[in-house]
């Protein structure tokens, strides 16, 4: 599946960011952010396209939000408060002006949001296998 591969592929960009340095290079650190909103992205659409492949019902048209309470629903997630606290902060993150807030972003990223993604992306693996 094209968007499973998608989203594996920015995965492994942002699973190699190095924090520190994030805390010390405004570039690096947007760039970090935006790796992490690209990840988001191509994540929701992979479960997406995952749940229509398994005939879940409503999640041809689904918003983000939508998707993310359907996978979670449907077993292909098990954290539902961390990815919709990830959909929070990605809408948030295009207005992020305060520093402290954009560290906390970076620690989130690091310390929650890449090993749910990680979780994610072995569970759409096996998921493709059961098809």
């Amino acid at each position: 599946m094209k968007k499973l591969d998608n989203f594996s592929n920015c995965l492994q960009v942002l699973k190699r960011a190095d924090f520190v340095m994030a805390t010390q290079d405004e570039i690096y650190r947007t760039g970090v952010i935006g790796q992490f909103n690209l990840t988001f992205e191509l994540a929701w659409k992979a479960v997406g396209e995952a749940l229509r492949l398994h005939g879940v019902e409503g999640a041809a048209t689904g918003s983000p939000r939508e998707i993310l309470q359907l996978a979670y629903r449907h077993g292909f997630i098990n954290d539902e408060a961390v990815w919709l606290m990830m959909l929070k902060k990605r809408n948030m993150a295009a207005h992020m002006y305060d520093e402290d807030k954009v560290d906390e972003m970076l620690l989130l990223i690091r310390d929650s949001f890449i090993a749910a993604f990680v979780v994610l992306e072995k569970e759409l693996l096996n998921k493709m296998n059961e098809l």
